[in-house]
């Protein structure tokens, strides 16, 4: 029982002395604020006194008003100054943003003049590839294969589609474009397996100039002329070739089997190849042979050399394309417009 007395002896002592502690506390605050009431309180006088003999000015107030007084002084000058200095940055930034927007104006105006260029491009393109689809017996099909180009109307090149509230004309334009184009791939490509189709037959028909040299020119046409020797007028039967000169290569204008390499009075060395579709090619008055009878030759592979044999006035190639027993103008299947 005594440890328990004692305990309760201390505790009614420790609040005992926070309650005295707690008061002294409260009662510094109020002291403390007691006297700055009484400073800010304290009452003081402003005089004015003029220069002249005008009476003098009496203000009476307080330091609490006259702190508030400076107080609010000091605010509004410390606004005036901030709000200056953003309303100056504000002014600088909008005339960054001001030029920032003159700029893409200018870069808008370049996009649509370029804009305009593509679509012209793109009827262009639309015009010759409708063209080619017909040469090649090809239905493109579609709306944008039947649109009219006539006019001048370039939205009148595609298929038209609702323009979404608030898109650009040119965004338009654009979209059209690339529906037209997704739609120009499939005959394009339909064009490049024609073509790929068909290059081995372009390879079996005669259709190469069968000399390569800068110098090359036609030294007599396929036809009626006046023979170079008699001087009398007679039907040539093939094109001649000359370079001035002996020994430039002789290439086969289309693949096929070499039948015949001999040697001829009027024709001197010569070579005949036998193409596919009944078609063959003679290369005569050769200074040497560079195949073998029975070998298979590729379009552009040297067969010989330009020489002067046989019944000649000068170096050259005799050139000719038979069809069966039937001999032909070269010039119909060389691929470059001869001229005399």
């Amino acid at each position: 029982m005594s440890r328990t007395q004692r305990y309760k002896k201390l505790e009614k002592k420790f609040a005992s002395n926070v309650q005295s502690g707690a008061v002294s506390f409260f009662r510094a605050i109020k002291n403390f604020f007691v006297r700055i009431f009484k400073i800010l309180d304290s009452k003081l006088t402003i005089m004015i006194v003029p220069h002249s003999q005008s009476k003098v000015i009496n203000f009476q107030t307080n330091v609490f008003a006259l702190t508030f007084g400076a107080i609010v002084v000091v605010g509004i000058v410390f606004s005036f100054f901030y709000f200056n200095r953003r309303a100056v940055v504000s002014n600088a930034e909008i005339n960054s943003l001001m030029a920032k927007n003159r700029q893409t104006m200018a870069s808008l105006d370049e996009l649509r003049d370029e804009n305009t260029n593509l679509l012209q491009a793109a009827k262009r393109f639309q015009s010759s590839l409708s063209q080619s689809l017909s040469l090649l017996g090809i239905d493109k099909g579609g709306d944008v294969s039947k649109a009219s180009i006539s006019n001048g109307d370039l939205s009148s090149l595609f298929s038209t589609r609702d323009t979404v509230s608030g898109s650009l004309k040119e965004t338009q334009d654009i979209r059209s474009l690339t529906t037209y184009l997704e739609d120009a791939v499939q005959p394009i490509e339909q064009i490049g397996k024609m073509l790929e189709n068909q290059s081995t037959l372009f390879k079996e028909i005669p259709n190469i100039w069968p000399v390569k040299n800068p110098n090359v020119h036609i030294s007599m046409m396929f036809g009626p002329n006046l023979h170079p020797i008699t001087g009398q007028w007679y039907i040539h039967k093939g094109v001649d070739f000359s370079t001035w000169r002996s020994g430039d290569p002789i290439m086969a204008t289309a693949n096929g089997q070499v039948v015949t390499v001999g040697y001829d009075a009027s024709f001197g060395n010569y070579v005949i190849i036998r193409h596919k579709h009944g078609m063959y090619t003679r290369y005569a008055h050769m200074s040497a042979f560079r195949v073998k009878k029975g070998e298979y030759v590729n379009q552009g592979q040297v067969i010989g050399n330009i020489g002067n044999t046989g019944v000649t006035t000068g170096p050259h190639l005799h050139y000719e394309v038979h069809i069966g027993s039937d001999v032909v103008d070269p010039s119909k299947y060389i691929n470059v417009k001869l001229s005399r």
